[in-house]
């Protein structure tokens, strides 16, 4: 009896400590398995918002204002075009319920010297991290064929579309301003006369 008792006792011994570390030691490297794999997740998540990112999105568009002027006549929208990104941003058509159409234009020196406006091909580039004056005697947004006038004080909306087919909205209010002294180049702003009086 004495010698089955002493068999049996030496199969119920516990198991060794080298065995209970190694599994231990098996465990607590899980969790930091599955925390390197949900950064990972994460930084992959965050890559993806990055590339997500329209160019409507990066656009900011201040001060800005649009001339009061009687029904039928031309004006312009004037302000700043803030690119906040790393990347050049392209301006390429704009529309508004105020205006039959709209054009980008610029202003430029003709042969003579004297200064003219004309639709800017291309439209606008806003450099990255830049800012773009829309201003008199300068780049601005141009609207014809009024359906009403636009009076001082009054909102009206624009919509600008970027090169990768975004819009960017806002709101401009109606200001009096007296113009200044360009003339449309030859061959553009459409069926309008020439005149130093109206638009930019």
């Amino acid at each position: 009896m004495s010698d089955t008792i002493t068999t049996n006792s030496a199969h119920l011994a516990p198991p060794r400590p080298r065995t209970v570390a190694r599994r231990r030691s098996r465990r607590a490297g899980a969790p930091v398995a599955v925390l390197a794999a949900l950064l990972g997740l994460a930084l992959l998540a965050g890559c993806s918002d990055d590339s997500d990112t329209t160019a409507a999105q990066s656009l900011t568009v201040s001060d800005q204002w649009v001339k009061a002027v009687p029904q039928g006549e031309m004006t312009a929208v004037f302000g700043d075009l803030v690119n906040d990104s790393s990347d050049d941003l392209q301006v390429v058509s704009a529309s508004s319920p105020a205006a039959g159409r709209m054009e980008l234009h610029e202003v430029v020196a003709d042969s003579a010297g004297a200064m003219t406006m004309q639709e800017k091909d291309g439209g606008f580039v806003i450099p990255a991290d830049s800012t773009l004056t829309l201003a008199p005697g300068g780049d601005h947004l141009m609207l014809f064929d009024l359906p009403a006038p636009i009076t001082p004080g009054q909102d009206i909306t624009v919509e600008l579309t970027m090169s990768d087919g975004s819009t960017a909205g806002f709101t401009a209010q109606a200001r009096d301003f007296p113009g200044a002294d360009e003339e449309y180049a030859p061959g553009h702003g459409g069926d309008m006369p020439m005149t130093s009086e109206s638009g930019a």
